[in-house]
């Protein structure tokens, strides 16, 4: 589009950006009035199959339900999809073998990456802190050499 200016020149009007496009950032990850985290959706088409909807989040935990989900001797698929880049949702597909429902399967998922999550955190602060320990040993030891030099 051109638009007329004072001094009697043209200029362009800047170009629409791919932010104009996007959300604001609160909305990534704040559900709506009445919008649930997950929906279940079964799957018609393949037995012992379900299509699980997450709202407000992308891949970093699509990707990590997909892996730990194929760690399971019931799950014969796990796969997720994100509809759309510049939405926060993804869509969870989960095909068991008939012993566990694919909901179960999922629940135990979760259940399995909150302790591992938990370990890690965890092992993290035990590791954390006795670094500070070393680290706080060794500036006094620091001090106590300066004195001794006389510094």
């Amino acid at each position: 589009m051109n638009q007329r200016v004072d001094n009697g020149g043209y200029r362009r009007e800047s170009r629409p950006t791919a932010e104009d496009n996007t959300q604001p950032r609160f909305e990534l990850f704040l559900l709506g009035d009445g919008e649930k985290k997950v929906t279940e959706e079964a799957d018609t088409r393949i037995p012992s199959s379900s299509i699980f909807t997450f709202n407000k989040e992308d891949h970093t935990l699509g990707n990590l339900l997909r892996s730990r989900l194929l760690q399971s001797q019931h799950v014969r698929f796990a796969g997720y999809k994100v509809p759309h880049p510049l939405v926060s949702q993804f869509e969870l597909r989960v095909q068991t073998d008939g012993t566990l429902s694919p909901r179960a399967a999922l629940m135990q998922c979760c259940k399995d990456l909150v302790n591992d999550l938990s370990i890690l955190s965890r092992e993290f602060t035990k590791e954390f802190e006795l670094r500070k320990m070393v680290g706080d040993g060794a500036k006094a030891d620091e001090k106590k050499d300066d004195k001794r030099a006389g510094k």
